[in-house]
């Protein structure tokens, strides 16, 4: 069900909520008593509705010494409160998972959501368990100690995966200050050092309404959805504290970065990275598109040169969008027999040749089609929006989730080739080789 014109103008009138604004069927609104914002996005399609907290904490925002804080802290959350916990057999997933509910939680740099996709009649449920932890998170020592053990498996499980290692290598190297050179997941010595105490600090610090977003999406009444917000969020009182921003910029990097990874493996891998705008910045759109034509189809530039030729077995460009410059970077797999430099060099001549020479309208108009088409994939029920909102609401406007592909539809060749001419420089680039050691 679409958003009514009336609310679309003016929203609804709810108390204890102030309507900000609507956009491609999503209504924005405050709650009065702590600024918490709730999305809403009525879909009655099928009788299941997806809960959402996102809040604006991500490993960008956790010190050196910390690193890795907000993936425990999301473990810890599970964990549970006085009402919601294990021992009483009334746990997050024992709760939800009894009435059909999917349940989970995600970290990346900028952000950390919980949801749950459930029956419409049990929404309630869902937004009763998010506001207690929000505030009741035990977050006990025999708790950290036990969720430790699980990450560093998950960290010795990654160890053994070459293009994780080199994704980190790369990022750590391409960033000297600005913490996007921390690993998510977090540098082993501090998951190790990690205190209760800590991790208590850092959940003060940044989990509090005014520092998160809810999305409701689905079949569900909205002013009933908004009165169960007020509920139970509308108790729970701003943040003590202004939240503390992320003020560390990256240098302007004055030349090219080179890293080596070696362990045991079979293929090598070049990956080559870019510094590139904010995820909100109109740049960001055309080094989409431009990451699309480079790599996506057996059409693709990077396809044709690289892999139809026989010299990799796999290529990916991509444009990671942040909330603060990141990185726009390709990933080659090498054929056997093939060396890094001769893959290297035939891959940064590519991308020479798009900022030199553009690019067509035929191959922009296949790239926009082509992220059209995704997007569309990717939009395929409650959860699926979800999602996707997760990551505009990450980047610091929630609203690129409805003007995206409009954005992408603006997207130009003079337009890829600019950007080409301006971000893929030597100046800025990272190269990482992983060169595999075999006993």
């Amino acid at each position: 069900m679409a958003v009514s014109e009336v609310a679309q103008k003016t929203g609804r009138r709810v108390e204890g909520f102030t309507f900000e604004e609507a956009v491609g069927g999503i209504e924005a609104y405050r709650l009065d008593a702590n600024d918490l914002r709730v999305l809403l996005m009525p879909q009655n399609v099928v009788p299941v509705v997806t809960f959402m907290i996102t809040y604006h904490v991500g490993s960008r925002n956790e010190p050196t010494g910390l690193t890795g804080a907000t993936h425990m802290l999301e473990h810890l959350m599970f964990k549970g409160t006085e009402r919601f916990n294990k021992a009483r057999g009334t746990s997050v997933f024992q709760v939800l998972q009894r009435v059909g509910a999917q349940v989970n939680a995600t970290t990346w740099l900028d952000r950390t959501n919980y949801y749950a996709l459930l029956p419409r009649e049990h929404l309630a449920l869902a937004v009763e368990i998010e506001a207690d932890r929000m505030r009741g998170a035990l977050i006990r020592p025999e708790d950290v100690e036990a969720e430790r053990t699980v990450i560093l498996n998950e960290m010795d499980r990654g160890e053994n995966d070459p293009l994780r290692n080199l994704y980190h290598a790369v990022w750590s190297v391409a960033f000297v200050a600005h913490p996007y050179r921390h690993p998510t997941i977090g540098w082993r010595s501090d998951v190790e050092n990690m205190t209760a105490e800590a991790l208590r600090h850092f959940y003060d610090t940044y989990y509090w309404p005014d520092n998160a977003t809810v999305s409701i999406i689905g079949d569900f009444e909205p002013e009933a959805a908004l009165a169960l917000v007020r509920e139970h969020f509308g108790r729970i009182p701003r943040a003590p504290h202004p939240i503390p921003p992320v003020w560390t910029r990256e240098p302007v990097q004055r030349g090219e970065r080179r890293v080596t990874v070696r362990q045991a493996g079979q293929l090598g891998l070049v990956m080559v990275a870019f510094k590139a705008p904010a995820g909100l910045e109109p740049d960001a759109d055309a080094l989409d598109v431009l990451a699309t034509l480079l790599s996506h189809g057996r059409n693709s530039r990077l396809y044709r040169r690289l892999t139809d030729t026989g010299l990799t077995t796999m290529v990916v460009a991509a444009n990671e969008r942040h909330r603060d410059p990141g990185l726009f970077y390709v990933v080659a797999r090498l054929a056997p027999g093939k060396t890094h430099a001769e893959v290297e060099a035939v891959l940064l001549e590519e991308l020479d040749r798009v900022a030199r020479e553009g690019v067509t309208e035929e191959e922009v108009a296949r790239a926009r089609e082509q992220l059209t088409a995704l997007e569309a994939y990717g939009r395929d029920g409650p959860f699926a929006i979800a999602a996707q909102l997760n990551e505009a609401i990450a980047l610091g406007d929630w609203k690129l989730y409805a003007t995206y592909l409009d954005r992408i539809g603006r997207v130009t060749p003079d337009d890829v080739q600019r950007v080409a001419q301006t971000y893929l420089v030597e100046t800025a680039r990272t190269v990482g080789w992983y060169i595999p050691q075999n006993p």
